[in-house]
């Protein structure tokens, strides 16, 4: 019986199924982001966000836990190194999937998954939000003016001449 057995076989035997998501996580690791199916970036994150959240404790064991999954130096050194700085304050979530339509060959539904930290366009929009208007009277929106600090006068040197 298939009871509590929910994820998608992705239509390959489990050796390929493996073998695929681990060269789809150093593909992302490496490029930061990468264009697939949707079924094939929702199976890639329950993949992939385990071993992101491994790279938070540079150990020696969790590298090597890391790399049984990966099986590449350079994505395990992108990994510990760029990209485990940039989650270190995160608690999850560190890909994003972002659909992109439908492909023209097969209709299948196409994405693009991204690390989160690495898209300079959202970062922007989000610190873009911040400065919006608010309700408030004049009074509490407008920025209170500072008094000019007033400079201690500087005791001149005698110019040697």
């Amino acid at each position: 019986m298939r009871h509590n057995k929910k994820f998608n076989h992705l239509s390959r035997t489990a050796s390929h199924r493996a073998a695929m998501l681990s060269n789809m996580t150093c593909s992302l690791i490496m490029h930061k982001r990468i264009f697939t199916t949707l079924a094939k970036a929702k199976a890639l994150r329950v993949y992939a966000e385990p071993i992101i959240n491994k790279a938070k404790e540079d150990t020696t064991a969790s590298r090597r836990v890391v790399f049984s999954y990966l099986q590449d130096k350079n994505a395990v050194k992108e990994l510990f190194g760029d990209i485990a700085t940039k989650i270190a304050e995160r608690n999850g979530g560190y890909t994003r999937i972002i659909k992109t339509g439908t492909r023209l060959g097969d209709g299948a539904k196409t994405c693009f998954i991204e690390l989160v930290d690495y898209n300079e366009n959202m970062l922007k929009e989000k610190t873009a939000k911040k400065a919006t208007r608010t309700r408030r009277s004049k009074k509490a929106a407008a920025p209170v003016a500072e008094a000019p600090v007033a400079e201690a006068p500087v005791a001149e040197t005698p110019a040697a001449e």
